[in-house]
C-alpha cells in the first residue's frame, strides 16, 4: 500500500498550535474496512448540509434538524476573495495551494500545515477536473498520500492534464508513487516496509532541502517503493532501505518525497513545505486573520447591499447564537459588515453552563453593541424533556424546540433576507466528498442535521474557509473575549446529555455547580487550554456516604477530562492527584446532594468523550 491508515489520526485545527498527527499503526482492523456514520435519526451521516459534526464537538446552533436539505451550490469562485470584483492580481484573493486528496489520513493536515505558512490551502477530491482546479489559479499542487497502491486496478488518479499544467507539484508518499508511475517510473511492493521513524540522507540540498542538514529524521508510512525514476528526475534523498526517499525534476518543477513532512514526527517538515510553497512556488504569505477579516467583511457587505438594491429591501440578517465559538465569530464578522442590519437571536434553553448566558449578553449587547434578542425558553425545554431518558430523544427534542422558538422570534422581526451560519471548512470538505472517493471513512459521526428545505433565508457562511483554530485566531483579531473564543468545545444539546437520565431543573442546578468547580480548578491549575474538554457528568447512581455524623444516600458525579487534537480520538487526561482531590472535595462539600466523585479513565475509542 502507498500509506497505512490510522484510525487514531486526528484533524488538528490558523495557526495550528501543538497539533500532532498520530503515527500509523499497521494492521489495525479499523483501517481495513470503510465505516459509515449514522446520525441520531438513523440517517446516513453525509445526508444534507452541515452534517459531519461529531456528537461531542461543538455545534453552533440547532438550526439544522431537517436532513433532506441539499448542500449549498459551491462554484469555483467560492473561495476567499472570490465574491469581490477584482483583477487577476488583486490582493483580496490569497495565493492558493491545492491539496489533492487521495485518501490520506493526513490530507487535511497537509492543508493545515500550508496555512501555517500564511498561504491559503484548499483540499479537493483527487479526481477534480483540472479545468476546475485551474480556475482557482493555484500557485502549487500537493498530492496527498493514500491507502491504495498505484499499480492496483482502479487506483485513484488525477486528471492527466495536471502533469502538463506547468504548476509546481509536490507528491507525498502515494503522491510520489503516482507521479513517478504516471510519468514513466516503476513502483512495486516494498521488500522492506517502513513504518515509523527513519533518517533520510540528503544528497542534493537545493530546492526542497535548501539550508537543511544532510541528515534528517522523518516519519515513514508506506508499503510500496519507487524502484525506477521517470526521465528527467533525480534522487535528492535516501534511507537505508529507500534509494528514492526524495526526488526532483526542477526543470518541470516536479518534486516527490516518500516521507510525511506534515506530521510533527518529521521535525523539519515545516521547512520542507515552506521551501516548496514559498520558495519554489513563490506563494505570497498573505493568509492572515487581519487579511481574512478585511476580505470577508467586504464580501458580505457587497453581497447584502446588492441584494437590498435588487429587492428594494433592507438587507436584514439574522444569526442564531449558541454561546459557542463558531456562531460568535460568524456574528462578529457579519456585524462588522452590515452593522444594525444584523439581529442575533439567543435561545436560552436552560442547558448552558453556569454564567455562560450572562457572558454572551455582556459581549454582544453591551461590548459590541449588537442587536441581541435573548429568549427565555427554559420552561418550554424542560417541559418537553420531562420524563425523557433516552439521549437520542433528548437531542431530537432539543433540536426541534430550538427550531420552533427561533422561527417564532424571527417572524417577529419581519422580512429577513439572510441567515448567518457558522459552517467551517471541514464541514464543507466532508459534505462535498462522496463516500466512494479514495478516503476510507474511519470516523463515525453524529449529525445535527441540515437546514429545513423550506427555509426562506439565504445563507451567509463567513467561516466556510476556516479550520477551528483559524476561527479562534479571527475571533481574537475581532476583539472577542478569550473566555468565549478559547473555550473548550461544548455539545449542542448542552448539559442535557451530561445528565444521565431525566433532565430536571434540580438536576441541572446540581450539574451546573459541579461543572463550575471542575472548570474553576482546571483553570486555577493552568491546565484549561492544554485539555480538549473537561467537565462533570451527573450519573443516575446514588450511593451511601457519611457526612458529619449522619448517613447519606446521594448523587454520584463523574469527572471527564481528555486530551485531543480534534475530538475524533481522545485520551483521558492524567490530571495530578492533588487537582482531582481538590475537585472531589469541593464538589462534595459545596454541591448539595452529592457525596461521591469518580474519574473517567476511558479513551476514545472505544468510549466517546460525552457519556451520551
Amino acid at each position: 500500500m502507498g500509506e497505512e491508515r490510522d484510525p487514531g489520526a486526528g484533524r488538528p485545527d490558523m495557526p495550528v498550535t501543538d497539533a500532532a498527527a498520530q503515527p500509523g499503526r499497521p494492521g489495525d482492523p479499523a483501517a481495513r474496512a470503510p465505516q459509515r456514520g449514522k446520525t441520531v435519526h438513523g440517517e446516513a451521516a453525509n445526508a444534507g448540509h452541515r452534517v459531519l459534526a461529531p456528537d461531542d464537538a461543538e455545534v453552533e446552533a440547532y438550526l439544522e434538524t431537517a436532513l433532506q436539505a441539499p448542500a449549498p451550490s459551491r462554484t469555483p469562485d467560492d473561495r476567499p476573495g472570490g465574491a469581490v470584483p477584482r483583477g487577476e492580481s488583486s490582493a483580496s484573493e490569497p495565493d492558493t495551494v491545492i491539496v489533492l486528496d487521495f485518501g490520506s489520513q493526513y490530507a487535511q493536515l497537509i492543508a493545515r500545515r500550508v496555512r501555517e505558512l500564511h498561504v491559503y490551502s484548499e483540499l479537493v477530491p483527487f479526481d477534480t477536473p483540472w479545468e476546475r482546479i485551474a480556475r482557482r489559479r493555484p500557485r502549487a499542487v500537493i498530492l496527498s498520500g493514500g491507502p491504495a497502491s498505484v499499480y492496483e486496478p482502479g487506483a485513484p488518479r488525477p486528471d492527466p492534464a495536471l502533469w502538463t499544467s506547468g504548476v509546481p507539484i509536490l507528491g507525498i508518499c502515494y503522491g510520489l508513487h503516482l507521479m513517478a508511475q504516471e510519468l514513466g517510473g516503476d513502483v512495486v511492493p516494498a521488500a522492506r516496509r517502513e513504518y515509523g521513524p527513519a533518517v533520510v540522507t540528503v544528497t542534493d540540498d537545493a530546492d526542497l532541502f535548501a539550508a537543511m542538514d544532510r541528515s534528517q529524521p522523518v516519519w515513514m508510512s508506506h508499503g510500496d517503493s519507487l524502484v525506477r525514476l521517470p526521465a528527467g528526475f533525480r534522487a535528492t534523498a535516501l534511507t537505508d532501505s529507500t534509494p528514492y526517499a526524495a526526488v526532483a525534476d526542477p526543470d518541470r518543477r516536479l518534486y516527490g518525497i516518500q516521507f510525511h513532512p506534515e506530521v510533527v514526527h518529521t521535525p523539519r517538515g515545516r521547512e520542507i513545505l515552506a521551501n516548496f510553497v514559498v520558495g519554489i512556488a513563490g506563494a505570497r504569505p498573505t493568509w492572515t486573520p487581519a487579511n481574512f477579516i478585511e476580505t470577508t467583511v467586504s464580501e458580505i457587505r457587497s453581497r447584502v447591499d446588492a441584494h437590498a438594491r435588487a429587492t428594494a429591501g433592507d438587507g436584514k440578517v439574522i444569526c442564531a447564537l449558541s454561546g459557542g465559538v463558531d456562531s460568535a465569530v460568524a456574528a462578529a464578522l457579519v456585524h462588522r459588515a452590515v452593522g444594525d442590519r444584523l439581529t442575533c437571536i439567543y435561545v436560552d434553553h436552560g442547558l448552558m453552563r453556569k454564567k455562560e448566558s450572562e457572558l454572551l449578553r455582556v459581549t454582544f449587547e453591551q461590548n459590541l453593541g449588537m442587536n441581541l434578542v435573548m429568549v427565555d425558553a427554559r420552561e418550554r425545554f424542560l417541559a418537553r424533556l420531562a420524563g425523557v431518558t433516552d439521549p437520542e430523544q433528548k437531542r431530537r427534542i432539543i433540536g426541534d424546540e430550538f427550531i420552533r422558538v427561533f422561527e417564532e422570534e424571527a417572524a417577529r422581526l419581519g422580512s429577513i433576507d439572510f441567515l448567518t451560519q457558522g459552517t467551517l471548512y471541514p464541514d464543507v470538505i466532508e459534505s462535498a466528498t462522496a463516500e466512494t472517493k479514495a478516503a476510507q471513512k474511519i470516523k463515525t459521526h453524529h449529525n445535527v442535521g441540515g437546514l429545513p428545505p423550506d427555509l426562506r433565508f439565504t445563507l451567509i457562511e463567513p467561516l466556510r474557509y476556516l479550520f477551528k483554530d483559524e476561527v479562534r485566531a479571527v475571533g481574537l483579531e475581532l476583539g472577542l473575549p478569550e473566555a468565549m473564543v478559547l473555550r473548550q468545545p461544548f455539545p449542542g444539546p448542552g448539559l442535557a446529555i451530561r445528565i444521565i437520565g431525566e433532565v430536571t431543573a434540580e438536576r441541572l442546578d446540581t450539574l451546573r455547580e459541579a461543572d463550575w468547580i471542575v472548570i474553576d480548578e482546571i483553570k486555577a491549575a493552568n491546565l484549561y487550554r492544554s485539555l480538549w474538554q473537561s467537565f462533570a457528568i451527573l450519573t443516575p447512581l446514588r450511593s451511601v456516604g457519611v457526612m458529619g455524623d449522619g448517613r447519606t444516600y446521594a448523587n454520584v458525579v463523574a469527572i471527564r477530562a481528555v486530551t485531543s487534537d480534534d475530538g475524533m480520538t481522545a485520551d483521558w487526561a492524567k490530571l495530578p492527584y492533588e487537582i482531582l482531590a481538590r475537585i472531589s472535595s469541593r464538589i462534595v462539600n459545596e454541591v448539595p446532594g452529592v457525596n461521591r466523585v469518580v474519574y473517567d479513565i476511558s479513551s476514545k475509542p472505544p468510549a466517546t468523550i460525552e457519556w451520551e
